[in-house]
């Protein structure tokens, strides 16, 4: 019954070409986030572990993989924003995505136009249809179960703001298939986009 499922302990190695984990647990949204450092030199990265945690307060979150610029602002500073990446913005996602000195400012990199916020300090991407304005909650080093820590840090923050493009407002509804959402998938180079082909609806049992 084996014969055809391959199997693997990851702390053994996949065997495989590609590691399959981010391929699996996908497509998943992007963790867009601009941040600032207490100078205020603006710093743009994307994430590709990020989701939303909780309705009430709403609490989104990204992990960190190594110490960068963003984690070591939002530790500085407690605020940062997440801004929708679309399939028009895709481009310019993957640009300030570079692997780039502390003093390069991605917005420029880029050619993204920095929106002054109203709740916190860091830029808003103007380009962006929906943005979220956040304070850290909370920043969590990952561990493995033998305790010991691994170099990731999961950050988590309250939405003191959302912006949404009106045009994106349907009777009132956010239109989530109209917005043109790209998600990440596995392998070096693979997104997905969202759109009304890919809509359907369960209503939850009564």
């Amino acid at each position: 019954m084996t014969t055809n499922i391959h199997t693997y302990e990851p702390r053994l190695g996949h065997g495989l070409p590609h590691d399959p984990f981010n391929a699996i647990v996908g497509p998943r949204p992007i963790g867009w986030i601009s941040t600032q450092n207490a100078a205020g030199a603006r710093n743009l990265a994307p994430y590709s572990f990020f989701n939303a945690f909780n309705y009430v307060p709403p609490i989104v979150g990204f992990a960190s993989i190594g110490a960068k610029d963003t984690l070591r602002n939002i530790e500085a500073t407690g605020e940062f924003v997440w801004n929708l990446a679309t399939r028009e913005l895709a481009e310019a996602m993957n640009q300030s995505c570079a692997a780039v000195p502390p003093e390069v400012n991605e917005f420029e990199l880029a050619g993204l136009t920095p929106l002054p916020s109203e709740k916190v300090r860091p830029p808003r991407v103007a380009e962006s249809p929906v943005t979220f304005e956040c304070r850290s909650t909370q920043i969590l080093q990952l561990q493995g179960i033998d305790g010991a820590k691994v170099p990731t840090w999961l950050v988590l923050g309250e939405v003191v703001a959302v912006h949404i493009a009106k045009t994106l407002l349907k009777d009132g509804v956010y239109d989530t298939a109209g917005a043109g959402h790209i998600l990440r998938a596995g392998g070096p180079a693979d997104y997905f986009t969202v759109g009304p082909e890919q809509l359907f609806k369960i209503r939850r049992p009564r």
